[in-house]
């Protein structure tokens, strides 16, 4: 499997622009929480390279592109500025969500200025006593006339700060529900959660309380919340498998410079076999996570049902970024602990991958059963 020259070149020419223009600026902010106009003028300012309008309909503001060229030109982001590609990756997922499902008139209001970079969009799914068992959301909606009244909380929703809007999942009479809350119209409140690193996006716990939506902000049909979440997860995994391929990536660009420059013995420390051993490993295993995203993009470029190809994609990419990194920074020896160099941030963001849109080991598991017929998850 080989990009074509079309392919090749989006991506040349967003990489001149993200050198150009984008880590720079990213780099100047230094870690710190992004505002809401900062992080929406990088998606603006993205958008004109399809991130995130790319793999989605021309009818609706998209470029009608396939998922496979989104996912090369989300690699090159992810190499410059992670902060900054998490946030498409949502608005990517939820943009496919509201297309697919919301009805004429929220579809109509919502996706065209989400796929423009103007409004961002948050996912709910997660609870504090919720991550992989989707089905045991306990945010509530009720009826009442021509309403739904929403009552819960939501935790590690990315974008949360950022959100116009929101896409709850809810437990309703006739089961998962999603709900569009609208920030201004309806309002929800956010926090955002501190880790050790990625903290220029926003992961934020978001609080409902009583919250009146009307009936037409459905999402879908009520009650199949559950069915319709499963190809988020698929779109969501792909794109956290080139999470892990960009990180790794860099790592090794960074190392190939690195050990090209500085000398050790009297020669460069490039001709350790120690040190070549590294970064051929490091090459190999970014090439093998990148194949396997470029096989599930093209799954879902042909709609065939993939959750057992992005669920390998994700679990081998996100674990072999946080191996690159973490052989990046012994490369660096003790310059790879100091924030002189990027190789220090690098491991600390390749470390949170294999946790979100489910962990490594929910991985491993969705795709025993898949092979086997016998679910360990009880």
């Amino acid at each position: 499997m080989f990009p074509t020259e079309e392919q090749t070149l989006a991506c040349q020419s967003l990489r001149r622009f993200l050198d150009d223009r984008i880590e720079h600026a990213y780099l100047a902010l230094d870690g710190a929480p992004m505002e809401k106009a900062v992080i929406q003028g990088f998606l603006k300012d993205l958008a004109g390279f399809g991130l995130t309008a790319a793999p989605h309909p021309e009818e609706v503001g998209g470029m009608g592109l396939d998922w496979l060229t989104h996912l090369m030109l989300f690699e090159e982001v992810g190499v410059s500025a992670m902060d900054i590609a998490i946030p498409i990756l949502i608005n990517v997922s939820g943009a496919d969500l509201m297309i697919r499902l919301a009805p004429d008139p929220l579809r109509d209001r919502y996706v065209p200025p989400l796929l423009a970079g103007e409004t961002s969009i948050a996912i709910g799914i997660s609870e504090p006593a919720v991550g992989s068992d989707v089905a045991a959301v306990t945010t509530r909606a009720r009826r009442d006339g021509g309403d739904w009244v929403i009552s819960g909380e939501k935790t590690w929703i990315s974008n949360g700060r950022f959100a116009d809007f929101l896409l709850c999942t809810c437990a309703t009479e006739e089961g998962l529900t999603h709900i569009l809350v609208d920030r201004e119209e309806h309002g929800f409140e956010t926090r955002d959660i501190h880790k050790l690193a990625l903290n220029g996006q926003s992961t934020a716990q978001i609080f409902l309380d009583e919250v009146r939506v009307p009936i037409e902000n459905t999402i879908g049909v009520a009650g199949r919340g559950l069915q319709q979440t499963l190809v988020v997860f698929e779109r969501a995994r792909i794109h956290m498998a080139m999470w892990g391929v960009a990180l790794a990536r860099r790592a090794l660009e960074e190392s190939i410079r690195y050990a090209t420059e500085r000398s050790q013995h009297g020669r460069k420390i490039a001709g350790h076999q120690l040190i070549a051993d590294k970064i051929a490993t490091m090459a190999t295993e970014v090439d093998a996570a990148r194949l396997l995203a470029w096989r599930a993009a093209g799954l879902i470029d042909r709609e065939i049902r993939c959750d057992t190809e992005c669920a390998m994609a994700k679990w081998y990419g996100t674990e072999i970024a946080v191996n690159a990194t973490r052989q990046a920074v012994q490369i660096h020896g003790g310059n790879g602990v100091t924030t002189d160099f990027i190789v220090e941030r690098l491991a600390r963001e390749a470390i949170i991958g294999p946790i979100p849109d489910g962990t490594t080991e929910i991985q491993k598991l969705l795709i025993a059963r898949s092979l086997t017929g016998v679910s360990a998850i009880r």
